[in-house]
Parts: structure tokens; C-alpha cells; sequence
């Protein structure tokens, strides 16, 4: 499993700008630009954060709820008159086994509910953070109109420069996880 597979893990986003803002502040950018992107840097970041946060606290309460449903469910069930004896039409008569020890809760599985709904209340809290947090840098970024062009122009800038790297190193023809930064 990849780093980037978690948005909390995944600086990315965050990064790529800080770089565009620091690579193309000489050329492009003014100090209110780099401002501005650290901010949206941030605010991304601050979002991710939050809502990975609020994602496992909610999986860790429906894991929570969960057990105490299977117990309640369990707890009814061990309660409940169960039939101990078959009789079948030839008059023979046959017991039932009691089931009730193998159904009863189980730590492990305790330990599955939490653990998954963890992880997915993180994946989409996480993600959530992600979506929430692009659309507002995306507004601070746009605010001012003037600035947007600079930034807009550093970022085409940059990524010419970018694919100019690789498209000269597939010219060198190195391997694919060099070209790939892996």
C-alpha cells in the first residue's frame, strides 16, 4: 500500500505549489502571489488534516454502535426460548445443538470493525479534506484577478519546464522508474 493511497499522507498537492512558488517567484510572481499560494498550500493541507481527523473519530463511533447492536442482537437472541429437539414424521427424534457460544461477539471481530471502519472513516474523511480544501485554495488563489494571471502564467511556466524534464530524460532513454521518480 502506497503513502498516496491516504490524503493525510499525501503532500503532493502542497508541495507542487510551495515548488511553483518558489521556483518562478523571480521570474513571475510577486510577494502577495507567494503569499497567496502559501495560503492555499496551507489550506489544503489544514483540510486534509481536519477531515481525516473527522473521519475516524465518525468510523471509530460506527464501529462503536456496531458492537453494541451485535451484542444487543446477541443478547436477545441468547434470551429467546430456542427449540433443543427435531422431530421428524417418522417419530424420530433428533437434538439441536446450542448455537449461542459460536454466535457470541468475538474480540477479533471487534478488532476487524474498528480497524476497517477506521481506515475508512480516514480514506473518506481524508479525500472529503482533499475536495473541501482544493476548492477553497482554489478561491484564494482566484480572488484577485491580477493575480490569478501571474500565478496562472508561473503555473504554465512550470509545467512546460516539467514536461521538458521528461520528455529529456525518455530522450536519454533510462529506465522507466527514473522517468518516473520511483
Amino acid at each position: 500500500m502506497s503513502t498516496d493511497s491516504l490524503a493525510l499522507l499525501r503532500k503532493n498537492a502542497a508541495q507542487d505549489i510551495a515548488a511553483l512558488a518558489e521556483d518562478h517567484l523571480k521570474h513571475d510572481l510577486q510577494d502577495t502571489d507567494r503569499d497567496a499560494l502559501k495560503s492555499a498550500a496551507s489550506k489544503i493541507s489544514t483540510h486534509v488534516t481536519i477531515g481525516s481527523l473527522v473521519g475516524l473519530g465518525l468510523g471509530a463511533f460506527l464501529a462503536f454502535r456496531l458492537r453494541r447492536m451485535r451484542m444487543q442482537m446477541f443478547d436477545a437472541l441468547k434470551a429467546k426460548e430456542k427449540p433443543t429437539h427435531v422431530k421428524f414424521a417418522d417419530g424420530r427424534e433428533e437434538a439441536l445443538p446450542d448455537m449461542t457460544p459460536y454466535m457470541r461477539p468475538s474480540t477479533l471481530g471487534d478488532v476487524a470493525a474498528y480497524t476497517f471502519f477506521g481506515f475508512g472513516g480516514l480514506f473518506v474523511g481524508g479525500e472529503t479534506g482533499v475536495l473541501t480544501g482544493s476548492a477553497s485554495a482554489g478561491r484564494t488563489i482566484t480572488r484577485d484577478p491580477d493575480s490569478r494571471e501571474r500565478i496562472e502564467t508561473a503555473f504554465r511556466r512550470f509545467r512546460a519546464d516539467v514536461l521538458r524534464k521528461e520528455a529529456d530524460s525518455l530522450d536519454t532513454r533510462r529506465g522507466v522508474k527514473e522517468v518516473l521518480g520511483l
